[in-house]
């Protein structure tokens, strides 16, 4: 039997809007209370940092890139860092001190308490993002994750969750980037950056 492309398309729409949903439905607070906490540390100073791995680093360097250059408008720049782009101190680190501690050494060299730790992982299960996020709490900053129905195990080391109702790997990514550019455009109106 072919391939039905159009009923394929057709089922892939159909489940991204059921996540969709779920996720406008379920999400809302914990998205009101990351947006504050982010507001808190970038008006104090402070700067966000973004992690993750594969897609979740393409998004973590997208968000991160929204904030410092620009979302929707012209402004100041917002203090965001990808912890995924330098590939000298990764490899570095997964080669002295092993793959699982490449975000956790850079928190411990970059971040400052005050500061908002944001680990992105469909799975919840990523153990460089919840050593990372572990790193960060030690360090006394607010931290955070992306992830997954109930966020897995990484849930235990976020104080802000925003967990995607699916299991299916592709909607929770393609709500992990709704979900972040929603972030990035509140911040700047809640900082007063646009009118």
């Amino acid at each position: 039997m072919p391939f039905d492309a159009a009923a394929y398309y057709r089922a892939e729409f159909a489940e991204h809007l059921a996540v969709a949903k779920a996720s406008e439905a379920s999400l809302a607070p914990a998205f009101a209370k990351l947006l504050a906490a982010c507001a808190q540390s970038i008006r104090g100073g402070g700067k966000l940092l973004f992690f993750g791995n594969g897609g979740s680093a393409a998004d973590a360097q997208h968000l991160a890139a929204e904030l410092t250059i620009r979302y929707r408008a012209n402004r100041i720049a917002i203090a965001a860092i990808a912890l995924t782009t330098d590939t000298s101190a990764i490899t570095a680190c997964g080669n002295d001190f092993g793959f699982e501690r490449i975000f956790a050494r850079q928190i411990e060299a970059l971040a400052r308490p005050g500061d908002v730790a944001i680990g992105i992982s469909t799975s919840g299960k990523s153990a460089n993002v919840i050593a990372g996020l572990a790193q960060a709490r030690s360090m006394g900053l607010v931290t955070a994750a992306f992830g997954g129905r109930n966020g897995g195990a990484m849930a235990a080391t976020a104080d802000h969750l925003i967990a995607v109702p699916s299991d299916v790997t592709a909607r929770i990514q393609e709500m992990h980037i709704a979900v972040g550019q929603m972030l990035c455009g509140a911040l700047e109106n809640e900082l007063g950056l646009v009118g």
